[in-house]
């Protein structure tokens, strides 16, 4: 491999490599270390060497050489993920993305950028044209737009829109594949999905095409109560609330409110606490559901005030909520589950009476993919060992709750929950017939070179 790194080297010479070891190391990391489970396999894991292409044509000539060479090739974007996707498992070059970050264009409804722009800068920029994002993550400061398409959910807006993978949400990709004479495709929406969530295993995302929001100066809101069915309740009633316009309804049960430090002195201990963000517009409303079921607003910010002091609620929900916690209380790990629209209030009390405070309930209210409004959550785990992880995922299930599960780098172990499509396959043929793309993380395809790498 060395030799044939250098090969790599010598032949690219004007692209911005990276060789100290430390920065290589720290490339070849991402927040895995949520799962005990994955910090423990994926220990020692990086590649040789690291590389930010700034153009397609840098891009063109690094997946032709490493397709020459058969060099194992794995994408980066920001390295905010939570499974390991930018953990080469065996070695090569890191693709970091960062430099390939324009903001190509935005119309009403649609905007397009390159994946290595960040998603906070590809919403500014939209802004400007009076549009958003539909939905961003918790990491939206440092989290790339080819991360969010390559390995994300959802996030603050999902309550609207849904997840990003539900139709409408992601219109195009335009693609590049990994061989001695790459191509690049564009990818058009059910078929741009066959990229969505796969880790950049089937292909380098270019570019990604998104639908936008109507912009709205967002009020952030944190609103208390002393038990947890009424901040579940309201939580619930403002979701299903038509007129409300909103943007994040996030629900912490008690104990989790105290794990968010620095919102420790709007968190009466023993609180239960809703994390809001409601169109400016649309507070009065909000208001009249507050005191209907007996809430009391403890924090108060207009968009202006938030961006101002360069901080927003959305960094204490989704698995922001998590790393909040982790700080405080090491012993913690999480989960990813979905609740049964119509069940999911009910389900999420089953939870709590049957676990206890060895998981900690922090619920996120959104839209399915089918479009029923539900809540899915990153409940809050007391790790003790594998095995009781293990039976934890099985009660949920066994419960009607689907768990994606956040503690295996195999895709098909982890939200798919099962065999990838024969489409996805077909795809990874196409644009990585090699199967040098983050080797080792589709089960469906074998190792570079071996006899199991074309099913």
């Amino acid at each position: 491999m060395n030799a044939r790194i250098d090969t790599l080297h010598s032949e690219l010479p004007d692209l911005d490599w990276i060789t100290d070891p430390v920065k290589v190391g720290r490339l070849s990391q991402d927040f895995s270390w949520f799962s005990p489970i994955l910090k423990r396999q994926l220990l020692g894991k990086r590649g040789e060497i690291a590389v930010r292409p700034r153009t397609e044509e840098e891009l063109g000539r690094l997946a032709s050489a490493c397709a020459r060479h058969g060099v194992p090739l794995t994408p980066r974007g920001s390295g905010t993920g939570n499974y390991g996707q930018c953990t080469p498992l065996h070695g090569g070059v890191v693709l970091d993305m960062s430099g390939y970050n324009q903001f190509l264009w935005a119309r009403p409804g649609v905007g397009r950028a390159q994946a290595g722009i960040r998603l906070g800068d590809f919403d500014t920029a939209a802004r400007t044209s009076g549009w958003e994002l539909r939905c961003i993550p918790s990491t939206f400061r440092t989290a790339s737009l080819g991360g969010l398409f390559s390995g994300g959910f959802g996030g603050a807006g999902s309550i609207n829109y849904g997840p990003i993978g539900a139709a409408g949400n992601i219109l195009g990709v335009r693609a590049m594949s990994v061989e001695a004479e790459p191509q690049v495709v564009e990818l058009r929406g059910p078929e741009a999905l066959l990229m969505h969530h796969l880790w950049g295993t089937n292909g380098i995302v270019l570019e990604v095409e998104m639908g936008l929001a109507p912009a709205h100066p967002w009020l952030e809101m944190i609103v208390v109560f002393d038990e947890m069915d009424p901040a579940l309740n309201f939580g619930n009633a403002l979701a299903h609330a038509p007129g409300i316009v909103k943007k994040n309804i996030a629900v912490l049960a008690d104990p989790v409110p105290g794990l968010m430090g620095p919102l420790a002195e709007h968190l009466p201990k023993g609180c239960h606490a809703a994390l809001l963000l409601v169109a400016e517009f649309s507070e009065a409303a909000a208001l009249q559901l507050v005191a209907a079921h007996g809430g009391r607003v403890t924090y108060r910010r207009t968009a202006d005030e938030a961006a101002a002091q360069h901080h927003t609620l959305i960094e204490y929900c989704w698995n922001h909520t998590t790393l909040n916690a982790l700080k405080l209380d090491k012993g913690l790990t999480y989960l990813q589950t979905t609740f049964t629209p119509g069940q999911h209030l009910d389900q999420v009390r089953t939870i709590c009476s049957l676990f206890g405070d060895e998981v900690l309930m922090h619920v996120e209210f959104l839209r399915s993919m089918d479009g029923f409004t539900t809540c899915t959550s990153l409940p809050l785990v007391r790790f003790s060992t594998e095995e009781r992880l293990n039976e934890i995922i099985a009660i949920f299930r066994a419960n009607g709750i689907r768990v994606n599960n956040p503690h295996t780098y195999i895709i098909e172990e982890g939200k798919v929950g099962g065999d990838l499509p024969q489409n996805v396959i077909d795809l990874k043929k196409r644009l990585d017939p090699k199967g040098l793309l983050n080797p080792g993380k589709m089960r469906a395809w074998g190792l570079p070179g071996t006899t199991e790498a074309r099913k």
